[in-house]
């Protein structure tokens, strides 16, 4: 690790050398995070996603950690395939494509067909080494940590060991697809309880030829929900975009307090419309979990929302937060009052292009299509925001509910494109008030 380290240093030196400037140290560490790999780009995105224990400067600088690498030569992942199946992949699959659909730090997807049905998967695929790297590296971050709390016992105060002992838990888990894999089947089984398979689902996943090191799953195709133009053709017309998104609000939003875990990450690249309507929910690497208890104040916060009562708001926050200073529930509402006003002057990027969207060249949609391109720096800066409005008025909120905040703020940008004058809290289609009755009562 040392010799990496010093390398990738040397690296950037190299580069700011030829450039003739510096970055300021939230770059610096960002672009060297990157450089040094697995382990360090996973921890930048821990960092992004919990602004309650980190810096503003270093969540936003880490929500760019690009976590797209060098894919990993087919041959090396062939070898994986096979060790895990333990027996010739031809044995299983007809075909493998060799060329990834994606690489990323810890695993690359390759598209293969299966050899008894014929059916389209996905083979998700740990990269070599990268296990024992992370425990290494993360042993090694931990034990310093512990060390400089001896040398500065102040430091103890802001529980730097126990954060780093909750990043290692949770990149661990994201390394071992059998967890992955379970996630995938406690959504599909809220699914099925619950009757939202006709308009919602996730991918199949094939667990007996599935293991810690590899994760094989049926293959969904569909558009993003971030552009309105892919969502109409990929339906054919056939779907109302708006209904769409109130299907995928529904089906969210119930498993926030129905399933073992919600899905934490809902970017558009994990959320597709398909060609029969419904939502696929894929990639649950990163899940969380509200308790009821929270899940009451979320009520009562989201019903505050669509009344636009702010006091209320103020105090449900408080309640989900940890609370070490009496709360001016009255300040705390101007500031949120302030904030939500601020989201509703936001300008997104709308492009609308005249002629009918593609594949549908006889314009029943009216000829005109649209798509947003989301500003994801403005989104993360809206995120921190609110957690920081929350500690300014002594509330410190859980990681958990950090990342229910945020995909809260994902699904306003997609009602922004795909139905602009849909009031998410106060329009009866969405049931979040019918779930609160349901599941935790009234408080």
């Amino acid at each position: 690790m040392g010799a990496q380290a010093a390398q990738s240093i040397a690296t950037l030196a190299a580069e700011y050398l030829a450039k003739g400037s510096v970055d300021p140290l939230p770059v610096f560490l960002r672009k060297l995070f990157e450089k040094l790999g697995a382990t360090y780009i996973k921890l930048g995105q821990f960092i992004a996603s919990s602004p309650s224990l980190f810096p503003d400067e270093y969540v936003l600088e880490f929500q760019k950690c690009l976590d797209k690498t060098e894919p990993v030569p087919y041959s090396v992942i062939e070898r994986i395939i096979e060790q895990e199946l333990q027996q010739p992949w031809s044995s299983v699959f007809s075909s493998i494509d060799p060329t990834p659909l994606a690489s990323a730090s810890v695993a690359q997807v390759h598209a293969a067909v299966l050899k008894e049905s014929n059916k389209q998967v996905v083979i998700k695929v740990l990269k070599p080494g990268v296990e024992d790297v992370l425990t290494a590296d993360l042993s090694l971050v931990y034990l310093m940590s512990r060390y400089l709390e001896f040398l500065q016992p102040e430091l103890g105060r802001l529980s730097l060991t126990g954060v780093l002992a909750d990043m290692r838990t949770s990149m661990m888990a994201e390394v071992d697809f059998t967890q992955e894999a379970t996630h995938y089947q406690h959504f599909a089984s809220f699914l099925d309880s619950r009757g939202y398979r006709a308009i919602a689902t996730t991918p199949f996943v094939y667990r007996q030829i599935s293991s810690k090191r590899i994760l094989v799953m049926e293959r969904l195709v569909g558009a993003p929900l971030t552009d309105l133009a892919a969502v109409r053709s990929v339906t054919g017309g056939s779907r109302d975009p708006e209904l769409v998104l109130i299907n995928a609000l529904n089906t969210w939003f119930a498993s926030v307090m129905a399933a073992d875990t919600f899905h934490a990450d809902v970017h558009a690249g994990n959320l597709l419309v398909l060609s029969d309507g419904r939502v696929g929910f894929i990639d649950f690497g990163i899940v969380g979990r509200i308790s009821p208890v929270t899940w009451r104040a979320v009520e009562t916060l989201i019903s505050s929302m669509a009344l636009a009562d702010y006091e209320t708001m103020a105090r449900a926050l408080a309640t989900i937060g940890a609370c070490d200073t009496a709360v001016d529930y009255s300040a705390f509402a101007r500031d949120l009052e302030a904030f939500f006003a601020e989201l509703e002057q936001i300008n997104s990027s709308l492009v609308v292009t005249r002629g009918p969207p593609p594949g549908m060249a006889d314009g029943r949609m009216g000829g005109v299509s649209a798509s947003l391109e989301v500003d994801q720096a403005q989104l993360n800066r809206l995120f921190v925001q609110l957690v920081r409005i929350g500690e300014t008025h002594g509330v410190k909120f859980p990681r958990e509910f950090g990342l229910f905040l945020k995909q809260l703020l994902y699904f306003d940008r997609y009602t922004r494109i795909l139905a602009p004058s849909l009031q998410v809290f106060n329009d009866e289609r969405i049931n979040t008030r019918s779930l609160a009755v349901q599941y935790g009562g009234m408080m």
